[in-house]
């Protein structure tokens, strides 16, 4: 493929993403949430592994 074609398909497929993207069934609060869910634990899960400071 040349660089031409892959630009102009590159170009057809973001052209047919206009709506958004975003799935009609994903909250982007429980997302979010769940994410802040998850470092949070792993932050303390990593404080009491180290216990020598």
């Amino acid at each position: 493929m040349s660089l031409a074609s892959t630009a102009a398909n590159l170009v057809t497929l973001a052209e047919g993403a206009e709506h958004g993207g975003n799935h009609e069934s994903l909250n982007p609060y429980l997302t979010g949430g769940g994410a802040l869910l998850a470092l949070l634990l792993l932050l303390w899960i990593t404080t009491r592994f180290n216990r020598d400071r």
